[in-house]
């Protein structure tokens, strides 16, 4: 490998993806000659290219066929970029047959390839099953022994799915239909240089701006494989190409796994010692083993998933009681219970809901232990009324009140960009309790993204799918104190533990409204939001701090990479 590229290989591997951006420059030194050294003993390619076109038309005089292409040069076509002396710029449809065909037995054992079983590195190769031929001559895609293959469709071209096939029964094989096939005749070609040339970051990237069809079904045209200019190198310096990247290769698993043991004990380390903080026993353990964590968090939280376990570790001690000092003057939380009680009894009546009281809530847990002042209770003793969107298919309007479903609300906020619109009636006829309002909390209960809380933060009128639970409530409950209540992992936990289904996971009403939930005083609740306000956003400027150093590491790599190609 080039001396730039190793004298660097700390900055390259650290960088985001940065063992992923390592292998792909490899393959691209490869096919552009600057991954070994030329040899002025090696035949030329031109030569090479000679011997494939008589041997190709050999082979089409003996089957009484028309001949293809020669294998000449490029004439009059713009080079991508220099080649070394000896190589030269040809296409793999002059080359090598493209999308071939086999003939067999029907009777006889051959390999059987789907997509899923075909690898994306260099090196992963692909599986097999063995079934007869006259099972799979049909309807699928024909390969042999030594052949090269790369999937056509989205996202499997993108994704680099391609192989050189190998030990294939009887050296005969067929598999998916969405693959293009590329067959050298025996001996011409280094099999795994070609595949080099197909993983290349230079013929991926090219390839994806052709290829054809609707999102989600487009394919890369067989024109491309044929047409798109291949660099050929001398046969004996496309065996030396493939040992070094081969070698290069092996280096990079090893840098990975280093760079995952080193993730994981950094992970291990980040969860210890912020379990000295979940433990502690009251604000003032807290303080203590807040100040020596606080020494090392410019070594601890260097990642955006080191960050998000600080974040999760300080709700969880904030709505436990354990950020701050709790006042012995504060209203206790049991009188605040009785209030709510009577907001509830209040609204269900005005608002023409059946008031939906807990059935018989869990026991507290005992990993946790409040401060005394606070209460454990459930979320449907807290809000006045707990419920979902309107149930009924939304008519489809121009324009009119803002319908939002959960991609709206998945960012931590309202958004109302690209919202549906419901007519005025439609809106009028929901029931008052299914609108949200000012101050209400909604809530993700269905698929991969529940239990994710907003604040209700504008008068604007909206409704919501009923995918989204509605969380109103009263006077007597902090707003911002209930949202890092369910944003906790006490609750998500909750939330994980009673979801129905797997395709679609959903939390039940029942069961949301029957999670255990510690209630301090309201004037201590108000003392909790503002502490978390301040750490949360320590946390915010610690992952502004990351991104920024990531972004200004991805940059330098770039720019290395971009050297190491010129």
């Amino acid at each position: 490998m080039r001396p730039l590229v190793t004298d660097n290989l700390p900055l390259l591997t650290g960088a985001p993806n940065g063992i992923s951006l390592l292998r792909s420059l490899i393959l691209d030194l490869a096919i552009r000659g600057k991954l070994v050294g030329q040899d002025a003993t090696d035949e030329p390619a031109v030569t090479l290219v000679q011997q494939i076109t008589a041997a190709r038309l050999r082979t089409a005089r003996q089957r009484k066929s028309k001949a293809s292409a020669a294998g000449a040069p490029l004439v009059g076509e713009p080079r991508p970029y220099a080649l070394p002396v000896g190589w030269l710029w040809t296409t793999l449809g002059s080359l090598a047959q493209i999308n071939p065909r086999n003939s067999a037995d029907n009777d006889v054992a051959v390999s059987f390839v789907p997509m899923a079983l075909i690898g994306t590195k260099f090196d992963s190769g692909h599986g097999q099953e063995v079934r007869k031929w006259g099972e799979v001559k049909q309807g699928f895609t024909h390969f042999a022994e030594g052949d090269i293959a790369i999937a056509k469709i989205t996202p499997c071209f993108e994704n680099s799915k391609s192989c050189v096939f190998r030990d294939l029964k009887n050296g005969v094989g067929a598999g998916t239909t969405e693959l293009h096939v590329v067959r050298p005749l025996a001996g011409t070609l280094e099999p795994r240089y070609v595949l080099a040339y197909l993983k290349s970051p230079w013929f991926l990237l090219v390839g994806e701006t052709l290829m054809t069809g609707t999102a989600g079904q487009k394919r890369l045209p067989k024109d491309f494989v044929e047409q798109h200019p291949f660099p050929l190198p001398p046969l004996s310096e496309q065996h030396r190409i493939v040992a070094k990247v081969d070698e290069l290769m092996v280096l990079c698993d090893r840098l990975e796994a280093d760079q995952s043991d080193s993730e994981a004990a950094h992970a291990q380390l980040v969860q210890a010692l912020l379990a000295s903080l979940t433990q502690a026993s009251d604000a003032a353990d807290f303080r203590a083993s807040w100040q020596q964590l606080a020494e090392h968090f410019h070594t601890l939280f260097t990642t955006q998933s080191s960050i998000d376990a600080l974040e999760n570790a300080i709700l969880q001690l904030g709505v436990t009681g354990r950020l701050v000092i709790q006042d012995s003057t504060d209203e206790p939380a049991r009188l605040l219970l009785e209030k709510l009680s009577q907001d509830r009894q209040q609204s269900a009546f005005g608002l023409g809901f059946k008031d939906a009281r807990p059935s018989e809530p869990a026991p507290p847990p005992d990993t946790f232990k409040v401060p005394s002042g606070w209460e454990w209770t459930t979320l449907a003793s807290l809000f006045r009324v707990i419920t979902d969107g309107d149930h009924q298919a939304p008519p489809k309007t121009d324009e009119g009140i803002a319908f939002l479903t959960i991609g709206n609300i998945t960012a931590g906020r309202l958004s109302f960009d690209g919202c549906r619109q419901v007519d005025k009636a439609y809106f009028n006829a929901i029931p008052p309790y299914r609108r949200p309002e000012h101050g209400d909390l909604l809530y993700t209960v269905v698929g991969a993204t529940y239990g994710r809380p907003v604040l209700v933060d504008t008068d604007r009128p909206f409704c919501v799918q009923r995918h989204i639970a509605i969380l109103k409530r009263g006077e007597h409950l902090s707003a911002r104190f209930a949202l890092f209540l369910l944003k906790s992992p006490m609750v998500y936990e909750q939330a994980s533990s009673c979801t129905t289904g797997t395709a679609q996971p959903t939390i039940p009403l029942k069961p949301l409204r029957n999670f255990v939930v510690p209630l301090p005083p309201i004037a201590e609740q108000h003392r909790i939001v503002a502490k978390l306000d301040e750490l949360l956003g320590l946390c915010k400027q610690l992952k502004q701090n990351v991104t920024s150093a990531e972004t200004h590491h991805g940059h330098l790599a770039t720019v290395l990479v971009d050297k190491a190609l010129a």
